[in-house]
């Protein structure tokens, strides 16, 4: 393979938040739905959370402080009890002699349960949880040592991720190529980055 590694996002990349996120957010949901300290609708706060960390859905509906402190303090005891289903097209991607990283931006507890839920730790040589509650550490900066410690060029290292402006930004920050995973076809008039929707298709940019 050209490639000697994929740095793979979680949310919506290996899984699909949809999936667990009506009963997993239900108390999040009625904590902002009770509060008046945002600037949006219910509705589109929720697809927002499907899709990005809760602090930069705060930013965006304009959270009061104390909105999203409540929201903060909630989101780091909250876990997922039981299994979680990954997107099919991941067992494609599994099987492959390449080395794997996961690096995913969350709450610690919460990310892990996830983790646990699809029994990754085996399906990966390193396991990174961005809290930036806990930590000031990017993403840019996991890529970055991953690559120093292991001994990558730039050309050797692939990140795929569904977030624009977070792993695929930090990867391009870096030099390294991307590739979108845009499984529900979110970013179709996005030409400039390589977009796939299957893991199926990613093994032309490994081999």
């Amino acid at each position: 393979m050209n490639k000697k590694s994929l740095i793979l996002d979680l949310d919506n990349t290996i899984y699909s938040v949809r999936s667990i996120g009506d009963e997993l957010f239900a108390s999040l949901f009625e904590l902002i739905e009770s509060s008046y300290d945002h600037s949006s609708s219910i509705q589109s706060i929720k697809v927002e959370i499907m899709r990005k960390p809760f602090q930069a859905v705060a930013s965006q509906f304009n959270f009061s402080n104390r909105l999203r402190q409540q929201g903060i303090n909630l989101l780091q005891e909250l876990t997922h009890e039981g299994k979680i289903e990954p997107f099919p097209d991941y067992y494609i991607m599994k099987a492959w002699e390449v080395e794997k990283f996961l690096v995913t931006t969350g709450f610690l507890k919460l990310q892990q349960s996830k983790i646990s839920g699809m029994k990754l730790e085996a399906d990966f040589k390193e396991i990174h949880i961005v809290d930036p509650i806990t930590s000031d550490k990017t993403k840019k900066e996991v890529f970055a040592d991953i690559m120093e410690r292991n001994g990558y060029a730039i050309s050797d290292v692939l990140v795929v991720g569904d977030d624009l402006e977070s792993e695929i930004k930090a990867a391009q920050n870096l030099g390294i190529e991307v590739v979108l995973y845009d499984k529900f076809n979110l970013y179709s008039d996005t030409t400039l980055i390589p977009r796939i929707s299957d893991f199926g298709d990613l093994k032309r940019f490994v081999v």
